[in-house]
């Protein structure tokens, strides 16, 4: 039977829904079928729009684990008391009366030759199209003496929700005058939450509730984005707190202890109160499990986000690798649009434009002093490539500041409703 709204809602408690048996669209399946894997700002964007502009033209089933999705982008205003955990939740409740199929279950694998995913919970979902926004997972092995079953000693709140409340928790248990280190990502890295508004919202908690507490960042990398402006930034609001080491120094070289809460930079140990390991960064499994990825990351075609492993899936965001843009949530939500344009298409005949992208990153240094690095860009035959862009200049007035972060608070209301309707 095909999958269909109100079988869902019907059996919201259900793991899993599951499908007898694969039904053909050249057999006289009614519909098209796009199943969109990941809830974030990609695969929500995705499945939102193709099943808005189809206009019932197409069943859309989105598949996502969590009941409730926390954004990375402002996860760090939350540790830095600007939010609270609420105000980065978002549910799937409107994504779901808008006609999506909203399934809450783990993709664990996709057969591309029959055309379907496989769910956790049993059973499997057919498609004709397959999108996948998977968002990143770690490198094993990235920084020596770390690995995920450490996570809860030393978190990486790179997946926001209760490891962005785990982090929290422990930088409001520091002691006085303790120490909170953070072992920096190489790139390419997911951005946000950035490392650099992490470190400034950390210091601007420690600020105004330990203020003799101190923050040590090791950075496997020379230069980072917006490192002026952080610089800047961290001199006049957070003078002689934060020791930023970077290659240079030692930051490539380093390991940590979980057990014994210790940091080796460049063979010097420290003891440390918390500590932040944010490693290196690969696509989500399922695109490795799908067979699109080479390397790290899934290579994409720039005009319509489609694998180069197989053109009936396509990798969105982080996970993707494009070319020029970041990884951001913005850069997702951007080429979700475009994807969606594509799939519907390809599968109704609809007019399909020209792809664009954009994207803006904001980031959060104090109160209302906000910076931010933005671009737009085309698709180029070898990738998404760069057009023109902007940045935020050193030694701006309190008003531009203000203005900026005023712009990332309209931004998160307006991306938020985008996604989820």
């Amino acid at each position: 039977m095909a999958l269909k709204r109100r079988t869902f809602l019907g059996a919201a408690g259900a793991a899993s829904v599951t499908l007898a048996s694969p039904i053909v669209l050249a057999d006289g399946h009614a519909k098209p079928r796009v199943v969109v894997v990941g809830g974030g700002a990609g695969g929500a964007t995705a499945a939102r729009y193709i099943a808005k502009d189809s206009k019932g033209e197409i069943d859309v089933t989105l598949i996502e684990p969590t009941r409730m999705y926390y954004t990375c982008f402002f996860s760090n205003l939350y540790i830095g008391g600007f939010k609270e955990i609420d105000d980065i939740g978002h549910s799937y409740g409107k994504l779901a009366a808008s006609g999506v199929n909203v399934v809450h279950d783990w993709a664990t694998g996709v057969d591309r030759d029959a055309k379907t995913v496989a769910l956790a919970g049993g059973g499997s979902i057919p498609y004709d199209k397959l999108i996948l926004s998977p968002g990143i997972d770690f490198v094993d092995g990235a920084v020596e003496g770390w690995d995920l079953s450490s996570q809860n000693a030393m978190p990486h709140a790179y997946k926001a929700g209760s490891q962005s409340e785990l982090l929290k928790a422990q930088l409001m248990a520091m002691p006085a005058g303790g120490t909170f280190a953070m072992i920096a990502p190489p790139n390419p890295y997911r951005c946000p939450p950035g490392p650099y508004e992490r470190v400034s919202m950390v210091a601007h908690y420690l600020k105004n509730n330990n203020p003799t507490a101190k923050i040590i960042v090791a950075d496997p990398k020379p230069k980072f984005s917006k490192m002026a402006l952080f610089q800047e930034g961290w001199a006049d609001h957070y003078d002689g707190m934060i020791d930023w080491v970077g290659e240079e120094f030692g930051g490539a070289n380093v390991s940590v202890d979980p057990n014994a809460m210790t940091v080796t930079i460049d063979g010097e140990e420290t003891k440390v109160d918390v500590c932040n390991v944010i490693p290196a960064m690969k696509a989500g499994r399922i695109a490795e499990l799908a067979g699109v990825t080479e390397g790290n990351w899934a290579p994409v075609n720039a005009a319509d986000m489609s694998t180069k492993a197989d053109g009936d899936i396509y990798v969105l965001g982080d996970a993707s690798q494009q070319g020029d843009m970041p990884k951001s949530g913005f850069s997702a939500n951007s080429q979700a649009k475009v994807c969606a344009n594509a799939v519907r298409g390809a599968l109704t005949g609809s007019k399909v434009f020209p792809a664009k992208f954009s994207n803006t990153c904001w980031s959060l240094i104090t109160t209302n002093d906000g910076v931010k690095v933005g671009a737009t860009y085309e698709a180029t035959a070898e990738k998404i490539a760069k057009v023109d862009g902007f940045i935020s200049k050193t030694g701006e007035s309190d008003d531009v500041r203000k203005a900026t972060y005023e712009e990332s608070e309209g931004w998160y209301s307006g991306i938020t409703t985008d996604m989820f309707g």
